[in-house]
């Protein structure tokens, strides 16, 4: 797809991947993602992200998207989703041509390296429920308190963490963490938790696996076999981007991505939580997701909105380091500019009035060359419409014709 207001000027993460292109940091590689969750349509918030990475791929020679579900939590998850969000994707008007991938491929992979992590010493298996959990955590400055299970045996740990796998255990009773800091001031570097027991059907895998990696797991683990060169992330994920680099740098992975982050969209009186929009379908205040009041891109296809304008937008909008509310008007104005250049015109009288030429002669002709202009002015008398060719023949006949009577006695025209 090729659209002059696909990109714009350099923001800060094209000038990064612009300087390891010419410093050859990936091979001259660029390869981005996109990596939705299937437990919902895609809205204008995603639609930011998505013309990031495809664009930053397709401004470079060579360079791909791929567009990757993040399928690790089977109890949320529809294959009816992964079919929906692949249209909309394709609707803005991108394509990943063979890069369709999804995390539950790796699935096999990533057990391996979480046993490789357990094996080195640096993951074990824990019983702590969710309040004991938060409670050893602890909060900043105040260090953590070391799990009562983190210095458990390797051989055991490689034996509970098979037998969670086989489905020996229930939901919760048991979770994989990695050893790291408790004493870090980054939460998400205090032992994480990598898995967890799950029963429930996957919409891929069936009821193959009982255990499934958390999405910080699964993340930088499936760029990595997937050799992404740069992973795009919105700005909530930067206190997560540790961890990621922990993980690729104690197991042994093909590759190693860089992850950055941006600001997402925030538009005044929009919703743009998944977790609040579906809670409107759940609760039936809207007809499902591509209802035209939703603002998810199916919702905003409904309503009128074209590909090209949303483009349009988020090219406006840019990319930065700084969360911003973005007011909603400036999307309608790329909305209502995209309309005018494409959108067809009819004219229809819809309370048509009898019109009499009293005085005209029977054998009479007179021909005129009608005015057309793509304004929505008067001008000399005659209505104007954007991109129409249609006119008001009687207004000019009676411009070109005052002595004759061809208004209506009432003095409307209809």
């Amino acid at each position: 797809m090729n659209d002059e207001n696909s990109s714009g000027p350099l923001d800060f993460v094209r000038e990064i991947v612009a300087s390891d292109v010419a410093e050859n940091t990936h091979g001259g590689l660029v390869v981005t993602r996109f990596p939705p969750e299937p437990n919902g349509r895609l809205h204008i918030g995603h639609a930011k992200s998505i013309c990031l990475n495809f664009g930053i791929a397709e401004e470079h020679h060579g360079g791909v998207c791929h567009l990757r579900f993040d399928d690790t939590n089977p109890a949320a998850e529809e294959e009816e989703f992964v079919d929906l969000i692949q249209q909309d994707v394709r609707w803005l008007g991108f394509d990943w041509g063979d890069h369709l991938y999804f995390a539950s491929d790796y699935f096999q992979k990533l057990y391996e390296y979480a046993v490789d992590l357990i094996t080195s010493g640096k993951a074990y298996v824990c019983s702590l429920g969710v309040e004991e959990f938060k409670e050893y955590r602890g909060v900043p400055p105040e260090s953590g308190t070391p799990s009562p299970h983190r210095d458990r045996p390797i051989g055991e740990n490689l034996e509970l963490f098979e037998s969670m796998k086989n489905g020996k255990f229930a939901e919760g009773e048991y979770v994989l963490r990695a050893k790291i800091d408790m004493a870090s001031s980054n939460l998400h570097m205090r032992d994480p938790t990598l898995y967890r027991i799950k029963r429930a059907v996957h919409h891929r895998t069936g009821d193959k696996w009982n255990i499934y990696p958390l999405y910080d797991f699964a993340h930088g683990q499936s760029d990595a076999i997937e050799n992404v060169t740069h992973s795009i992330c919105t700005l909530e994920f930067e206190a997560h981007r540790p961890l990621y680099d922990w993980l690729l740098k104690n197991l042994p992975v093909p590759s190693r991505p860089r992850q950055f982050e941006f600001a997402r969209l925030n538009l005044t009186f929009t919703v743009l939580s998944k977790r609040r929009l579906q809670q409107l379908v759940e609760d039936g205040h809207v007809e499902g997701w591509s209802d035209p009041r939703m603002p998810t891109l199916a919702g905003m296809r409904r309503r009128g909105y074209t590909p090209e304008a949303i483009r349009s937008f988020c090219a406006e909008i840019g990319v930065t380091k700084f969360d911003s509310l973005t007011d909603i008007n400036l999307l309608e104005h790329y909305v209502r500019r995209d309309l005018n250049r494409c959108a067809e015109r009819r004219m229809a009288v819809l309370n048509p009035l009898k019109v009499v030429i009293e005085n005209y002669p029977e054998d009479g002709e007179d021909w005129f060359e009608a005015i057309i202009r793509k304004t929505t002015s008067r001008r000399r008398g005659l209505f104007l419409f954007p991109g129409s060719y249609i006119s008001n023949v009687m207004i000019l006949w009676k411009m070109h014709h005052e002595n004759f009577s061809v208004w209506p006695r009432d003095g409307r025209f209809g």
